[in-house]
């Protein structure tokens, strides 16, 4: 009798060493359980067609496919035969897969009619799709031997449901399909920790008939039954880590940080040139409420670029020190943090220069701390704000130097969360005696699904109103290779935007030079088919030389020292360079009013977020804004649809859902930060919204009856293995 398995035990017990290594090796796969949660990516069924037309050049593929006829001639370059087969999905797409070096045997069994799936990358030969020697697996009646046989067991495929998994290439998804078949068989699911109440509540099947249907659906209705149920235990899973973090956050004391009559915000608002918009003054009246609580503020501040987010920062600072305290702003690069100290000085004129002969005595210090500040002007910084006299530091991440300590840290201001790791944020939050408030801001728009998830311990304030005065930004595609005139008639128009006395954008996805080798290069070309991406060193003597040739052009990347990138910017703010040629050094908060046109080279290479961030760089004044996504991508490609859709619209939060559909979902659990597999495997933040919203009440029920699950233990133990403990820290200190 075949000892049973649980999800501890190892995979060579149940599948043999040299399976048990690939899959360890290949997919990180160790453990029963480990195997057991590898859910298969989708499902075929026999005549249902996988859609090959959809197929990607450079995926690689497993097809579901007919054969519709086998063709064997002799190579011309070389001795020997070739062979090809033509395989049709049902939807009008056909596949060529091509066998080289005298493999015409395969012809045996590869006849017309019969079905198989097909594994591989896919290329491109004159326009027509194919697969180069892949791995395959037949299915039903008729012979299978050889490396096919060796391949799978083809009974795995006798269903109507086919699992697809994801898979590697020495690792293909009908080997897995065999091991989970052979685990399947032994192993003994855990108990179910998801309380019967909720199982009963939310009709949630049992957790042991989940595992199994997932993998073996015995229908379609009960397939959808196990996949509800296993994302409910997702979205359970991280609501109940967020809520915990919230309840324990809201036991903790703070100093708060009441508003005063007459203090320095008072007189700030009173000499603002401009009326707040609606959207800044019920966001101002949130933050304001919670900083007059004695628990620490955690609130998220979203907004469109542009949409006024520094202002709304700016009076909460002012508030917390009209209450006696010091407010810190963390900023992701040196470059974004000098352009946020010289904006907050020019919002505050007078009441930021207390100390100075045109200052107003009843204002505070506004301190620069960076890494690349000289000796004197770092002391005299870090004597600003150890007095107190600055009430208000900017910084970098040297504001986690030691060395760096505050007289009353009331308030930290993070400024693009997500470009900052976990611990720089703690580090930044540990320098206050008690915990300070935070307020986390960002301009990429959050889907509420992911604000939920993501951020279900913050409070989350909006700004979707742009304050008057901002311009519209026109948005085009310019597709390079099929028109190149339309390049052409792009870089007139930039000359046209300068000679009317503007400046401009040219955005390159690369640096050049020594950050690829020419090995590199090759090897990239090789393997994608494409050519390397544009680099900034590269391109701008090409402009100078060619279409801008006479501009006054500037390059801006992350190799340059502090103080260039500083002077640089510092140049074309002043307008004294026409086109500033740079990498997404420039994506965050540089402001230059004067900049109308922005062209992006190799514009597929960047995320909708990306894009959406970059162009909000444009427009920031009185005139238009224009920005052109160059691309060589052909016409119905995914990433030219991708930028068709980012050219339709200037709705920040459409584009996130856009973006969010096309990245791993489970990377906004931190996953991309720990540098491990997501453990959101089945949860998908948009599709599941009402699910997450339902999961989300039953959490905050359970916490309020019993905050450390202690009646729970053995769900405890999920939530650990689910939302271990580094995403568990990466969610409460984010």
């Amino acid at each position: 009798m075949t000892e049973p398995s649980t999800a501890d035990t190892p995979l060579k017990k149940l599948v043999g060493d040299k399976t048990a290594r690939a899959l360890a090796d290949k997919l990180d796969l160790h453990t029963a359980g480990d195997l057991v949660y590898h859910f298969p990516r989708r499902y075929d069924e026999r005549g249902e067609h996988t859609d090959i037309r959809s197929l990607e050049v450079g995926e690689d593929v497993t097809v579901l496919g007919q054969v519709r006829q086998a063709t064997v001639r002799p190579m011309r370059q070389r001795r020997g035969n070739l062979l090809e087969v033509t395989v049709g999905d049902g939807s009008g797409g056909v596949l060529t897969l091509t066998f080289f070096g005298n493999q015409a045997w395969r012809s045996r069994e590869l006849t017309p009619g019969r079905w198989g799936l097909f594994a591989g990358k896919v290329t491109e030969f004159r326009g027509k799709r194919q697969l180069n020697g892949p791995e395959y697996v037949l299915l039903g009646d008729g012979p299978a031997d050889g490396e096919v046989a060796a391949a799978g067991e083809i009974e795995e495929f006798a269903g109507a449901l086919i699992p697809v998994y994801p898979a590697a290439a020495a690792v293909p998804t009908w080997t897995i399909a065999r091991c989970v078949r052979v685990v399947l068989d032994t192993f003994t699911p855990p108990d179910d920790p998801l309380p019967a109440t909720v199982r009963a509540t939310r009709n949630l099947v049992g957790l042991g008939t989940a595992l199994r249907e997932i993998h073996r659906p015995s229908t379609k209705e009960e397939l959808f039954r196990a996949r509800r149920r296993l994302k409910w235990d997702e979205a359970f899973a991280v609501q109940l880590t967020l809520v915990q973090r919230k309840h324990r956050a809201a036991d903790r004391p703070a100093r708060a940080r009441p508003g005063t009559d007459g203090g320095v915000l008072a007189t700030f608002d009173g000499r603002l040139p401009y009326e707040l918009t609606a959207g800044q003054r019920q966001v101002g009246d949130e933050i304001a409420a919670d900083l007059a609580t004695a628990h620490p503020m955690h609130r998220l501040l979203q907004g469109e670029v542009g949409s006024g987010k520094t202002v709304c920062a700016l009076r909460a600072m002012l508030q917390v020190v009209d209450a006696g305290g010091q407010a810190a702003l963390l900023a992701p690069t040196e470059v974004l943090a000098a352009q946020h100290h010289r904006g907050i000085l020019g919002l505050l004129g007078p009441l930021g220069r207390p100390g100075e002969l045109d200052g107003d005595p009843a204002g505070t210090g506004v301190a620069l701390v960076t890494g690349s500040l000289g000796a004197a002007a770092r002391r005299q910084a870090l004597d600003e704000v150890a007095s107190g006299r600055a009430g208000i530091v900017v910084g970098t991440h040297a504001l986690l130097y030691e060395g760096v300590e505050f007289a009353d840290l009331g308030l930290v201001v993070v400024d693009e969360q997500h470009r900052f790791g976990v611990e720089q944020r703690d580090a930044l939050r540990a320098k206050a005696e008690q915990p300070p408030h935070v307020l986390v801001m960002t301009a990429t728009p959050i889907p509420r699904t992911v604000a939920m998830t993501v951020y279900g311990d913050l409070e989350v304030s909006t700004l979707s109103q742009l304050p008057r005065g901002r311009s519209p930004i026109a948005s085009h595609v310019v597709p390079a290779s099929e028109k190149p005139a339309y390049l052409e008639r792009a870089w007139r128009r930039l000359r046209e935007e300068v000679a009317a006395g503007h400046q401009a954008y040219v955005v390159c996805p690369r640096i050049g030079e020594d950050s690829s080798s020419p090995e590199e290069a090759a090897a990239e070309v090789d393997e994608s088919g494409r050519r390397p991406p544009l680099a900034v060193l590269d391109v701008a003597p090409l402009l100078a030389d060619g279409p801008l040739h006479g501009l006054r052009i500037g390059v801006l990347h992350g190799r340059l020292p502090a103080d260039e990138k500083d002077a640089v910017m510092r140049t074309f703010a002043a307008g004294d360079l026409d086109v500033l040629v740079a990498t997404t050094v420039i994506e965050v908060g540089v402001d230059v009013p004067n900049a109308t046109v922005m062209i992006v080279l190799d514009a597929d290479r960047f995320g909708v977020s990306q894009l959406h961030q970059l162009r909000g760089r444009v427009g920031r004044g009185q005139a238009a804004g224009l920005c052109l996504l160059v691309t060589e991508m052909a016409e119905g490609s995914s990433a030219r649809e991708r930028l068709d859709a980012v050219a339709s619209t200037t709705d920040g939060f459409k584009l996130a859902e856009l973006d969010l559909e096309q990245r791993r979902e489970g990377d906004v659990l931190g996953a991309t930060q720990s540098g491990r597999r997501s453990h959101l495997r089945l949860l998908s933040l948009l599709r599941d919204a009402d699910l997450i919203r339902d999961a989300r009440a039953e959490a905050i029920a359970l916490v309020e009856e019993d905050p450390e699950l202690l009646r729970h233990p053995a769900l405890a133990a999920s939530v650990a293995a689910l939302v271990d403990e580094e995403r568990a820290e990466y969610l409460e200190k984010g």
